[in-house]
C-alpha cells in the first residue's frame, strides 16, 4: 500500500514536457516496470542494443527507415518507457509517441549511460 501510495504521489510530483511526457529516474523506471505492465522500448540503434540493454527492453531504432511502422506495433494504451543512450533520442521518440496517440509515455532521464552508471552505484 505504501509503494502504491508513492507512486501515486510521484506521477502527480513528476515533472512533465508541456505536452505531457513524463522523465523518469531510474529508481523510477525501476518502480513502473515492478508495479505496472509497461512497453520498455530501446530507441538506439541495433548495434548500441546488442551491445547491452536493459533486460526485458524491445529495439525500436529511431532512426531506421521502418520506425514508423514499428511504433504503430505498440499498444497505445499501455505505458511505454522509452531509453536512448543519453536522452535526446528517446524525446524525440516520446513526441512522436504522443502525436501518435499513446497514453501514458516516460521516458528515461540520462538514458542507458545514466541506469548503466546507477547500476554500478557511480553517480553522474
Amino acid at each position: 500500500m505504501l509503494l502504491l501510495t508513492l507512486v501515486v504521489v510521484y506521477h502527480s510530483c513528476a515533472p512533465k514536457t508541456p505536452e505531457g511526457i513524463t522523465v523518469v529516474s531510474t529508481q523510477e523506471m525501476q518502480m513502473l516496470l515492478d508495479l505496472d505492465d509497461v512497453q520498455l522500448v530501446d530507441v538506439r540503434t541495433l548495434a548500441e542494443h546488442r551491445a547491452g540493454h536493459i533486460v526485458n527492453s524491445q529495439n525500436i531504432d529511431f532512426k531506421s527507415p521502418t520506425f514508423e511502422a514499428d511504433i504503430a506495433k505498440l499498444n497505445k494504451l499501455k505505458p511505454v518507457i522509452l531509453y536512448c543512450q543519453k536522452g535526446g533520442r528517446s524525446a524525440k521518440c516520446a513526441e512522436k509517441l504522443k502525436d501518435a496517440g499513446f497514453k501514458k509515455i516516460y521516458d528515461l532521464k540520462g538514458g542507458y549511460s545514466k541506469w548503466q552508471f546507477e547500476r554500478l552505484n557511480i553517480k553522474i
